[in-house]
């Protein structure tokens, strides 16, 4: 494998990587904040993912230059989808976290097999 090729695919990695950390948390906690904890993980790589995509290596930002007419610009789009991400991820986190306080007032617990022996 050439090394120039693998450091050219390192962002894709790092967030194949965190996806699929976030996806173990998810499927192996029992507690429900460690499972919050892990979807949050695979937000941010989702988030990672589309930031690398819509980079361009040698770019400049999307703002018109008379004196560079012929300009790479970069795509302001994913950026602002993803921003508009962070902000949707952040209320469903807090909205998240809200229930689990209040399953805890209720049941007692916040592990998730214990809901079930409680009904």
């Amino acid at each position: 494998m050439d090394v120039n090729i693998l450091l050219a695919n390192f962002p894709y990695l790092v967030t194949i990587v965190l996806f699929a950390m976030g996806t173990l948390i998810v499927l192996t906690q029992t507690n429900l904040i460690k499972k919050v904890i892990g979807i949050n993980i695979m937000e941010t790589a989702i988030f990672l993912f589309f930031i690398i995509v819509g980079n361009i290596q040698g770019g400049v930002p999307p703002i018109f230059d008379p004196q560079m007419p012929d300009a790479l610009y970069i795509n302001p789009l994913p950026s602002c989808l993803m921003l508009t991400g962070i902000v949707v991820s952040f209320s469903v986190t807090a909205f998240a976290l809200a229930l689990i306080v209040k399953l805890y007032i209720f049941y007692g617990t916040i592990c998730a097999p214990n809901f079930m022996k409680l009904k």
